[in-house]
């Protein structure tokens, strides 16, 4: 290369650079800052009611050793773990189902497309105060058809044994779309000559499903399932209007933990570590999706 090929590259990558560096200034003041902010303060015993604790560093490794010795913390996280797998898996089901039937070629199957995405896109308040009228007795038109019916149900998000079910089947409902489109679109890339010579040879529906299909699109299963379970974290509105935690602490997932020990009990510090926690634990699942979906393009190429 010569030297002002050398020279005309520099200031090309100095120009880019300037030019990304009011985003990376954005960027760092809304999520550097604060997640430094908030690391600070898990490393104190802040608490509202004695502002003087905002900057005592005396023990740092206090409120970490506390939530090692806190069952409610350690529940909060088994209800989180079983919240996600469920919910994945679910919309992993229900996604794959849909996909299959919409790939297939109707007349109905634009319009049906169009339909499944309202969920997908209302917000997740709107779709809490939805299934909150849902699940509501005395106004729930499930409710009272099951009733008419002569099969009354009982309140299910007042019941502990299936409030967290209830949970699972709104969030399911919300973002099986997610994971449906994604599927679709790899069901469209599958080319057709393997799957015509399949049939030719005798092939059902179910074999051409196992041996053909499904190696085309696992590896999208597998991205959609890790985008899936790190969003299954972000369930906080629904539980929020559906349950508020409840009955008793059945549907108290990590974040909501946090929540309570920040706002109700004004305990900051300790709510600070519970979400510095969960960023360590966000942070780690982006590592596996990027060496995963890197791991699938190398692939693909």
């Amino acid at each position: 290369m010569r030297v002002d090929d050398r020279d005309w590259s520099e200031r090309r990558r100095r120009s880019f650079l300037l030019g990304l560096l009011p985003a990376l200034l954005v960027l760092a003041a809304i999520t550097v800052v604060p997640g430094l902010y908030l690391f600070l303060t898990s490393l104190t015993p802040l608490n509202l009611t004695m502002p003087n604790t905002a900057w005592d560093f005396s023990a740092p490794h206090y409120n970490y050793i506390d939530l090692l010795e806190d069952p409610r913390f350690t529940n909060s996280a088994w209800i989180q773990v079983k919240l996600s797998v469920a919910t994945v898996l679910l919309q992993l089901l229900v996604g794959l189902l849909m996909a299959l039937l919409l790939n297939r070629a109707t007349p109905l199957r634009r319009l049906a497309r169009s339909g499944f995405l309202v969920p997908m896109v209302l917000p997740p308040i709107v779709v809490g105060i939805l299934w909150r009228v849902m699940f509501t007795v005395d106004i729930s038109p499930l409710h009272r058809a099951a009733a008419w019916l002569g099969m009354p149900i009982r309140s299910i998000i007042t019941d502990p044994d299936l409030a967290l079910w209830a949970i699972v089947a709104v969030e399911t409902w919300e973002w099986f779309p997610f994971t449906m489109l994604m599927l679709l679109a790899a069901l469209q890339m599958i080319p057709e000559s393997p799957v015509e010579a399949a049939k030719i040879d005798g092939a059902n529906d179910w074999q051409v499903f196992r041996h053909i299909t499904f190696p085309f699109i696992q590896q999208t299963l597998l991205v959609a399932a890790l985008f899936r379970l790190i969003d299954s974290i972000k369930a906080f509105p629904l539980i929020f209007v559906l349950t508020d935690g409840g009955p008793g602490d059945v549907t108290e997932v990590t974040n909501y933990y946090a929540y309570r020990q920040a706002f109700t009990f004004s305990l900051w510090g300790y709510g600070s570590a519970i979400a510095t926690l969960m960023v360590a634990g966000i942070f780690l699942l982006s590592w596996i999706i990027d060496r995963l979906t890197g791991r699938v393009h190398a692939e693909a190429g």
